[in-house]
């Protein structure tokens, strides 16, 4: 449904995005009546959306414009987005969770054609009948990645999200923490602020409560906001048992098998 010769794996930068948006550069499609983006708009009536087409517009095909959705693969864009190289860190939103409104709450005002995103993340065929160039499926894509990680900075703080990152956890799926003396603790996904845009993500190493980029080129590019600053302290005062020691043993200077004096 989704692959990555389509729609590229490596979408638009997120600035770059939201300069557009901020500009009205985009396809009229994507405004209001009063110039204003569509975004800003309330959110769709989900009970509607299982009366729509799941189907890309056929205009759209014979334009020759790659929308990376084949109807004969039943793969969700949830789990192509998850299983991207770099998107380890992702656990899979349930959709009953994107699709309860009071989950998304304060969303539509953070991210840039909201509703084109969401009905693409819920593998809702956003284009309604219009035509998209390739570069409107790319800002769309972007979108979508957005705000995905956004509700997954809040899902990842619920009883099931926590589940969901436990066994991630347990499989080493974020890494080790590279300092000698923590043996190879594993680490979890933190980042450094709630806001997007911020900074990109970081590893906590729950042994020497320091953090560190991850080793992944693909996964050091990934906003930290989209996990944000409280899931590793929260996950670890819900499963206490999984809080390692805190490390006891650090590294001393020696000259010729002498410590060094400290001033």
């Amino acid at each position: 449904m989704y692959k990555e010769s389509g729609l590229k794996s490596e979408v638009v930068d997120r600035k770059r995005l939201y300069e557009l948006y901020d500009n009205g550069a985009c396809h009229p499609m994507f405004q209001t009546s009063s110039g204003a983006s569509n975004s800003v708009k309330q959110l769709h009536d989900h009970s509607n959306r299982d009366s729509r087409s799941d189907a890309v517009d056929t205009d759209s095909k014979e334009s020759g414009i790659s929308t990376g959705f084949d109807v004969k693969d039943d793969t969700s864009w949830i789990s192509w987005f998850c299983n991207l190289r770099g998107n380890e860190l992702f656990c899979q939103i349930d959709d009953d969770y994107i699709q309860d409104q009071f989950n998304l709450c304060g969303l539509i005002h953070q991210v840039p054609y909201y509703d084109y995103a969401l009905d693409l993340i819920l593998d809702v065929d956003f284009t309604h009948g219009e035509r998209f160039t390739e570069k409107q499926y790319e800002l769309v894509e972007s979108a979508a990645e957005m705000l995905y990680g956004m509700i997954h900075a809040r899902y990842i703080l619920t009883t099931q999200g926590l589940a969901s990152m436990l066994d991630k956890y347990k499989n080493h799926d974020f890494g080790r923490c590279p300092r000698v003396y923590c043996g190879g603790q594993p680490c979890l996904p933190i980042g450094q602020s709630d806001n997007p845009l911020a900074s990109t993500i970081k590893i906590y190493c729950p042994k020497c409560e320091d953090v560190y980029y991850p080793r992944s080129k693909y996964q050091a590019n990934i906003d930290g906001a989209y996990f944000g600053t409280t899931f590793p302290h929260l996950f670890l005062m819900t499963y206490g048992d999984m809080k390692p020691q805190k490390a006891s043993q650090s590294y001393v200077p020696k000259v010729f098998g002498f410590k060094l004096h400290k001033p």
